[in-house]
Parts: structure tokens; C-alpha cells; sequence
């Protein structure tokens, strides 16, 4: 028998030497993972969302998140994610952020930044707000988008008033402001920009439910709306509102090219 455990015992011995991570045949891996890829922005209120396509490595573990205020420049970690989603919730409304995104494998490995020019400005949404109709109702028949507001149709803040003329509906803008009717659309999401033409030129636009109409507001901001339903009396609607100057982007984010920029890289 103690010839048996002996024997035993030194078996045991050659085969824990033999895996000795010390092995000198034994080699870490030391290549980062590729880029990912596909990196797009949702834009919403105080938050943005990030996707982007799964990396094809199988060590992959996981995908480390950064921001700047410009495309070149050092990029600041601000999270991680397991997989090819991260919701940034920090954003402030208002404020342009570029994003890139890195992979990481189980050695520590980092890849390089993600060449996809990804940038993204959050904006203040609603919902179900209604106005009415500025004959019947003039003190509620205006909304101001800077002000989140039902204000009076002839208000110096009213960005457009509802109307309802002989059974026909109408959002209506003054001389300073522009309107568009963009047509149906499933949700306040679906119209990503302001366009740059078509703008009515009668100051106004039949209002019609599950249209999305964006303005293009008196001290430059633009602005969007989709109705929900409508009566008589009223029309419900969802908004959102760019608070930053001039920018057009009322949703998502947009791939403007794909490159390696030098002055380009990421910090912890």
C-alpha cells in the first residue's frame, strides 16, 4: 500500500512541474484585439445610448467607454460594458460629446480607439403636451420650446400655436420662425435632423396626427413635434427641443468618415 501512495505522490509531482506556468514553452498573449466597428449614437434627454458591433475575437472580454469634447485630443474613460451596448447617462443637454470605444481581452490587452467620428449633442424631450385652439383658447394655444411651456398664442416666446379654421387644423409659426411638415412617422425618434430646405412659406402646415413637423425656431435652435392625437378643441404632442445653437441634430448620431486620426488617443 505504501508502495501504491508513493507512487501516487510522484506522479502528482511530475505532472504539477510539467504545467508549471513557469514553462519556458509557456507564452502569454500579448496582441490586443482589432477596433470595434459600427459605433452609432442614440441622442435623447440627458443621456446617450451607445451600439456597435461585437468583436469577432473569442477572448474578448469586454469593451471599455470614452468621451471628448473634440474629435482629436485625449479621450477620458468614463465606462465599460460586457457587451456591444453602453448607456451614458452623465451626458448634459446642450453639450456636444464625441465617443470612441476600445475591446479588451482576459491578458489586459486593449485595442486602439474606434476610428468611427461619433459625436452626439443631448436635447430635452416631452411628452402628451397639449395646446388649444387660439380662438377659443388663446392663453393656451402656444408653446415655447425654451421655456418647456403652454404660453399664449401671441406670446414674444410662442414658437407656434394651434388653430383650428371652419374644421381645418393648422400649426402656425410667426414671421421670425420656420416650420415643415416631415409626414407620417411612427415616433418623436424617427426624424433624426433638421433639414436645410423646405421650409413652408406660408407660416404654417395642416396639422394632421402622426405627423412629425420640425421648426427651425426665432433665435436659431430647432426644434421637432409629433402628434398624437387631436380634437376640436386640442392638439397632444410630443417634442424635442436642441438647446445647442444652430445644431441640427435632433437625434442620432452619424458616421462623417472613417480614419486614423495621430492626434487621436484615449486616457484612463
Amino acid at each position: 500500500m505504501k508502495n501504491i501512495i508513493i507512487l501516487i505522490l510522484a506522479l502528482t509531482g511530475f505532472i504539477l512541474t510539467s504545467c508549471d506556468v513557469h514553462d519556458p514553452d509557456f507564452e502569454r498573449d500579448y496582441t490586443p484585439p482589432s477596433p470595434p466597428t459600427g459605433v452609432v449614437v442614440l441622442n435623447g434627454d440627458s443621456q446617450v445610448d451607445l451600439f456597435w458591433n461585437e468583436n469577432r475575437e473569442s477572448d474578448v472580454a469586454g469593451y471599455n467607454i470614452y468621451f471628448n469634447f473634440t474629435y482629436e485630443g485625449k479621450y477620458t474613460l468614463i465606462g465599460s460594458s460586457p457587451i456591444a451596448i453602453y448607456n451614458d447617462n452623465g451626458a448634459v443637454n446642450g453639450e456636444t460629446y464625441y465617443y470612441a470605444v476600445t475591446a479588451y481581452d482576459y491578458n489586459g490587452n486593449e485595442s486602439d480607439l474606434s476610428t468611427d467620428i461619433i459625436y452626439a449633442t443631448p436635447r430635452p424631450e416631452g411628452y402628451n403636451q397639449a395646446i388649444f385652439d387660439y380662438r377659443r383658447f388663446p392663453n393656451n394655444s402656444g408653446y415655447s420650446f425654451s421655456d418647456y411651456s403652454v404660453v399664449p398664442y401671441d406670446d414674444i416666446d410662442a414658437d407656434f400655436f394651434f388653430e383650428n379654421y371652419l374644421g381645418t387644423f393648422y400649426l402656425d409659426v410667426w414671421d421670425d420662425t420656420d416650420i415643415q411638415d416631415m409626414g407620417p412617422t411612427n415616433d418623436i425618434y424617427d426624424i433624426e435632423f433638421a433639414p436645410t430646405t423646405g421650409w413652408s412659406s406660408t407660416k404654417d402646415e395642416f396639422a394632421v396626427a402622426g405627423h412629425t413637423y420640425v421648426f427651425w425656431t426665432w433665435n436659431n435652435h430647432f426644434a421637432k413635434i409629433r402628434i398624437s392625437s387631436m380634437t376640436n378643441d386640442r392638439v397632444v404632442f410630443d417634442w424635442a427641443y436642441q438647446l445647442a445653437e444652430g445644431n441640427v441634430q435632433l437625434k442620432r448620431g452619424v458616421v462623417l468618415e472613417n480614419r486614423n486620426t495621430p492626434g487621436r488617443n484615449w486616457q484612463r
